[in-house]
């Protein structure tokens, strides 16, 4: 029995990932509700059991992708993956009233290099602080403070190390879990009530996921203006960290 319903699990692998998912959300939100009394969102709980899962997965089976080295879960590839991230992040710009987001157009433009060039300095200057001397693994790190699809972007443009790519992934998941949990506690005393203000938090913080997260748990219908924002905020990481950002460590520490 046990074998049917692996072969039926590896063969519907999608609908597989989406169920699994669906059981981590429950799961999660419930824990989110009785056990922290929505103190802690349960976007940020699942995003920790999601690493979890994805720790046991690899060492389980020794591989490099988490659950989905699993034959039963190897959808989760797919799902987990840019295609649908993507989708998912672009869709949320549908909601967004066009009027309310021109008001905040030159406000979104400066936390937009604010929320950019901020967080890439604190990630380079932790970089140093641990031991790192050479200009791309500082960059890299630094990028990975921007979001951590910056980092390994960054990363792979420079040549960085796998380490440090890895470890510039974990400062940009750390950010994320941080400004998710973070969010409604420091809300209403930044003013983080309106579509502008929404707009604002999302260019400075960058982190899609921590940003959207963050602003469900405050108030749902500020979510898709602070990601409309944040989507931009990966894009011009990506953008600059591999080329401005890197040429000014590199002048900076000659290397």
């Amino acid at each position: 029995m046990n074998e049917v319903f692996q072969r039926l699990f590896a063969e519907h692998g999608l609908i597989t990932a989406f169920a699994a998912v669906g059981v981590i959300m429950w799961v999660s939100y419930n824990i989110s509700k009785y056990l922290t009394f929505g103190r802690i969102h349960g976007s940020a709980i699942a995003i920790i059991l999601g690493l979890v899962l994805a720790y046991v997965g690899g060492i389980a089976t020794g591989g490099k992708n988490g659950l989905a080295d699993i034959p039963m879960f190897a959808g989760m590839g797919l799902m987990g993956g840019a295609m649908l991230r993507d989708f998912a992040i672009v869709a949320t710009a549908f909601e967004v009233d066009v009027e309310q987001a021109k008001k905040a157009g030159v406000l979104g433009a400066v936390a937009l290099s604010i929320g950019t060039v901020l967080p890439f300095i604190v990630g380079a200057v932790v970089a140093i602080a641990f031991g790192y001397t050479d200009s791309v693994s500082i960059t890299t790190i630094g990028a990975g403070a921007i979001t951590y699809i910056v980092g390994p972007v960054t990363g792979s443009a420079l040549g960085a190390s796998s380490p440090v790519m890895a470890l510039s992934i974990a400062t940009g998941v750390f950010k994320a879990v941080i400004v998710m949990i973070g969010t409604p506690f420091v809300a209403r005393s930044i003013g983080l009530d309106t579509p502008q203000a929404a707009m604002a938090f999302g260019g400075v913080m960058g982190t899609v996921s921590g940003v959207t997260g963050g602003l469900a748990a405050t108030d749902p219908r500020l979510v898709p203006y602070g990601a409309l924002t944040a989507t931009f905020h990966s894009g011009l990481g990506c953008l600059v960290a591999p080329s401005l950002l890197y040429f000014a460590v590199r002048a900076i520490m000659g290397a």
